[in-house]
């Protein structure tokens, strides 16, 4: 199948939609009329590579983890191959990156594990994990009835977190609190900016570590905790008082995160007690007990630990498809988002090969957003909706973290942000999520807005988002208005059958996110991206597959 296409379906449609108008990004205009036209309808064509990576457009959390599935069983359906994807692998970040698929409230596992079909869940070297949350994790995913322990490969390169990270994680944000006097970064506290630098300093422990010796590993593993206490007590200034509450707040926080299974009584609470670490001095912990601790729980997972690089080339030798999973999105990436709101592993395609261990080829990249957008931490949040908002305080009760817990912000959807995740980050495909949560209803019952620039304080409009933070904060949005609709949409699976409103709005986001992208339209590239799926609900087949062309979907806008 790779480089060839899928047969063509020419079908003659005739489709209702708004009146072309003028859409003006000065005042706002909405669209007025109905007109008809006719299209030709073709098939979306083929991936054009065996290996497909699954990122985000955004600030994370747009639901990448419900596409995996999707992509798996559209190649199920195109293809001869009952078990099409070979190895399903988590690219980077850490269990700071949840995902919800099929049910199931994932961290550190990627979102092939509720595809019975997939022989290979791989963690890539770019990755870093305490081993502990392999085995937490796990026990909720097997006890959902699907297999891992069978199916999990962690690269030997993969790095090793751990408690001394997540001290750390806390006594930095306290020390950009109470030091630097700034707002708080909004850290989960899983430890993951930590680990990333400890390779930077190059002081990683991998997982290689739990293919050796005990005694190799207790001396490396207890010198950097040793480094994790002296820089909690002498570079962050913590209090001895807020050194014994850390271990109270990781506590809650992972009982919170696993109040199911504890309820369940698969894990229990006291796996969470976090103190009984901690040494009877401030800024100790009991070296000798956390070195048996992880070398238990690394070496239970030994017949799990290998080479991916060599299992990823096998896969693609053998004809099948490898499906990377990216945590977080475009806008977290330690280099190209706004420090401290970022994360500390690149968030980028390019990533796949620093992680996979592969040399680099052509890749078919999926680039995910939601129909509005969210934030977490403190980002600067240009279309953020103004509090009291009557669709912001309907979102917000959707918008938390899938394990974490935390509120995320929610605004109008920011094509600027967008348009410059799809120029410098790529992507073949795009997937938009929770277009089923703009219906208006009796909480709301208004126009949809979509931000197709900024402006600047001297009038100057902005395309693309400004490098400088000074600047990004200070921008304004430049919006284009468009009516909404009413009619719940959730079980709508082809995009004729969406309100001609939906389908306005649609056009609108990709319409908007291609100006910022390429500028005017002559200087359009000839390949637009494609709109392979619209997610119309949470639940897996509550999805939109047969859609337009790019651009007869333009003809929409």
């Amino acid at each position: 199948m790779q480089g060839k296409k899928r047969r063509f379906q020419n079908l003659r449609i005739c489709v209702a939609v708004g009146g072309r108008g003028v859409l003006n990004a000065e005042n706002a205009l909405p669209i007025p009329g109905t007109r008809f036209f006719f299209f030709e309808r073709m098939a979306i064509t083929a991936f054009q590579s065996r290996i497909l990576l699954d990122t985000g457009l955004s600030m994370g959390d747009e639901g990448k983890g419900r596409v995996i599935p999707e992509v798996i069983q559209e190649l199920r359906e195109t293809t001869s191959d009952d078990q099409p994807v070979g190895v399903v692998i988590k690219v980077n970040g850490g269990a700071n990156s949840g995902h919800t698929c099929g049910g199931l409230k994932l961290n550190l596992f990627p979102a092939g594990v509720i595809r019975d079909d997939v022989p290979v869940l791989a963690i890539g070297s770019g990755v870093v994990a305490d081993p502990h949350k392999f085995h937490w994790e796990a026990a909720y995913i097997e006890s959902r009835g699907f297999s891992v322990y069978d199916r999990l490969l962690i690269d030997e390169r993969t790095m090793v977190s751990d408690l001394g990270h997540r001290l750390l994680d806390l006594a930095w944000e306290a020390y950009r609190v109470e030091t630097l006097g700034e707002t708080p970064r909004g850290s989960t506290g899983r430890g993951i900016s930590p680990a990333y630098s400890d390779e930077t300093a190059c002081f990683p422990i991998t997982y290689a570590a739990f293919l050796e010796n005990k005694a190799d590993f207790a001396r490396v593993f207890s010198a950097r905790l040793e480094r994790a206490c002296r820089t909690i007590q002498h570079v962050c200034g913590i209090s001895p008082e807020q050194w014994f509450g850390f271990f109270d707040t990781l506590s809650t926080a992972e009982e919170r995160a696993h109040q199911a299974m504890i309820d369940e009584g698969l894990i229990a609470r006291e796996t969470f007690a976090f103190k009984r670490f901690c040494g009877a001095e401030p800024f100790t912990l009991k070296l000798e007990d956390l070195v048996d601790a992880y070398w238990q729980a690394g070496t239970a997972l030994r017949e799990r630990i290998g080479d991916v690089r060599e299992m990823l080339l096998a896969t693609l030798r053998r004809g099948r498809y490898i499906l990377g999973e990216f945590g977080q999105a475009y806008w977290l990436d330690k280099r190209f988002g706004f420090a401290p709101n970022v994360t500390a592993s690149h968030t980028l395609p390019a990533e796949f090969f620093l992680s996979a261990g592969l040399p680099v080829q052509p890749v078919h990249v999926i680039g995910v957003c939601k129909a509005y957008d969210t934030k977490v931490g403190t980002h600067t949040f240009v279309t953020q909706f103004p509090d009291g908002h009557p669709l912001g305080e309907r979102l917000k009760k959707l918008e938390f973290g899938a394990t974490t817990g935390r509120q995320r912000m929610v605004g109008w959807f920011d094509a600027v942000e967008k348009g410059d995740s799809l120029r410098y980050g790529g992507c073949d495909d795009l997937a938009i999520n929770k277009l089923d949560a703009l219906s208006t209803g009796e909480d709301w019952d208004g126009d949809l807005f979509i931000c197709s620039a900024y402006r600047d304080v001297d009038g100057t409009l902005l395309r693309h988002v400004p490098r400088s933070s000074a600047v990004h904060r200070r921008v304004q949005p430049v919006f284009l208005q468009t009516p909404g609709w009413s009619e719940d949409i959730r079980s709508v699976r082809h995009f004729t059958g969406l309100p001609k409103n939906a389908q306005r709005y649609i056009a609108l986001m990709i319409k908007a996110t291609l100006d910022c992208a390429y500028g005017p339209l002559a200087d359009w590239p000839t390949n637009l991206p494609n709109l392979r799926y619209i997610g119309v609900g949470p639940n897996p087949d509550e999805i939109i597959r047969d859609l337009p062309s790019t651009r007869d979907l333009l003809e929409y806008a």
